[in-house]
């Protein structure tokens, strides 16, 4: 399969859940809400343990069916991936959500504020990979 086939099934799967979410339940599907709300003591629990399982299974669903080959390799080190994993999650914090709440469901509903922090989530991307490749020359794994 294609990446760019997979990659568009992924988005309309993204987009569906999203609307599924809003329209069963009214919630947005931004997933630092739903897991921080998990951490946090959150009342209604369930959904959000089912969504995010479901998050984590989807992976490991298409490694099964597809091989190795369908998710692919780190192009990093560990030390690497947790030191981005942690900025996501200070980014996460400073821009009040992630790229689905802001980037999927406030774009959808034009926010003004989720059209911003889009715009930045993918400015500050572009900047960090252009540093990497281009001045750091790389990181290898």
């Amino acid at each position: 399969m294609h990446p760019w086939v997979s990659s568009l099934m992924g988005g309309v799967l993204i987009g569906i859940s999203a609307v599924l979410l809003m329209a069963s339940m009214g919630r947005i599907a931004g997933i630092s809400g739903i897991a921080s709300s998990l951490l946090t003591g959150a009342r209604d629990r369930s959904w959000r343990v089912v969504f995010l399982v479901g998050l984590v299974a989807g992976p490991w669903l298409l490694f099964l069916l597809q091989g190795e080959s369908a998710i692919g390799v780190p192009v990093v080190s560990w030390p690497w991936m947790a030191a981005a994993g942690l900025l996501v999650g200070f980014g996460t914090r400073l821009g009040s959500g992630c790229t689905s709440g802001h980037g999927v469901c406030g774009v959808a509903r034009l926010s003004r504020r989720s059209l911003l922090a889009t715009a930045l989530f993918v400015a500050a991307g572009m900047a960090t990979v252009f540093v990497i490749r281009h001045l750091l020359g790389g990181l290898g794994a």
